[in-house]
């Protein structure tokens, strides 16, 4: 059972990147992967300054149940 409830856009973000980080991982070399790399980083932005991790319960903790949950939601 989660400590944390994380917002849904933080949620989504987190499962985005996972979705997005293994489409990069799986593509071949040569595929294009610069579309896949930029959402990556913007992703990245949108998940570490989100306001949720500016409150008390932004602990490094809830960082690694955040992509934990993602990571089980992705498969």
């Amino acid at each position: 059972m989660s400590q944390h409830d994380f917002p849904l856009d933080l949620m989504e973000a987190q499962t985005a990147w996972y979705r997005t980080y293994w489409q990069l991982a799986e593509s071949g070399p040569t595929a294009s992967t610069t579309r896949n790399r930029r959402r990556l980083q913007e992703l990245s932005r949108q998940i570490a300054g989100h306001p949720y991790w500016c409150g008390p319960s932004g602990t490094p903790a809830a960082r690694m149940e955040l992509k934990e949950l993602a990571r089980r939601e992705v498969g």
